[in-house]
């Protein structure tokens, strides 16, 4: 079935309530009299309230109503915030050069107001010693503590352990803070067209993670325990 409303001779009801075209209420007339009032302002009756007895109808321009609908559902997607996780990769014996740079992943992830999903992957016999997999992400955690929070704690799945961190600032204030940033930007290089990007701007405006991120479903893909799941094994 079509979701657009029925207009002018699609509409097969004996009588309708007639909505005038400034909104003011004519009342219930026949269908006859309101498809005539439209034939007389030129505009189109548009039945706008189908499953009231009688049907409400109203008088409009039904080109300019459907534009300026379609105009603000534009604008409604573009500020619309998605939520979504992004995904870090760590091993349990990680480099020290090699977590600063996966941490500095993670801050701005954060810093955009996204989810971030931290994986821990074991190999062979770092199987049997899951403690180093939990230090590692409470490390994390406290590090970035400033930006984000654990939403939820680490977990074994199979060879990885896996802990989500949560931002504190919401995706919507992420969003607007960055189209400022941007506008100044902008008006910085519009004053000053003859100087040249910051290098270390320009660095992290390419900078692109190697992780693919993913849309969050519906349901919440890891549920946060009360109980620590694993203690840590003293070291022999």
């Amino acid at each position: 079935m079509s979701a657009e409303p029925r207009i002018n001779d699609r509409i097969r009801v004996p009588e309708v309530r007639l909505v005038g075209p400034s909104g003011e209420q004519v009342g219930i007339v026949p269908l006859a009299k309101a498809l005539e009032l439209a034939q007389e302002y030129d505009l189109d009756l548009v039945e706008v309230a189908a499953t009231a007895r009688p049907p409400v109808c109203k008088l409009m321009d039904y080109g300019k109503f459907k534009y300026e609908s379609a105009m603000k559902a534009r604008e409604a997607r573009k500020n619309q915030a998605h939520t979504v996780i992004k995904e870090m990769k760590l091993r349990p014996k990680i480099d020290p050069h090699d977590y600063d740079t996966k941490k500095g992943h993670v801050v701005r992830f954060l810093k955009q107001g996204d989810k971030v999903k931290i994986t821990i992957m074991f190999r062979g016999r770092e199987q049997s010693r899951p403690e180093l997999g939990y230090r590692l992400l409470q490390r994390l955690a406290e590090d970035v503590q400033d930006l984000g929070f654990v939403e939820s704690n680490p977990k074994q799945d199979g060879r990885n352990m896996i802990m989500v961190l949560g931002p504190h600032k919401k995706k919507t204030e992420a969003m607007a803070e960055a189209r400022q940033a941007q506008e100044a930007r902008k008006a910085e290089a519009k004053a000053n067209p003859g100087k040249s990007q910051n290098p270390a701007e320009a660095e992290a405006s390419s900078e692109e993670s190697a992780e693919v991120p993913f849309e969050e479903s519906a349901e919440t893909p890891f549920e946060e325990s009360a109980e620590t799941p694993f203690e840590e094994h003293a070291e022999a």
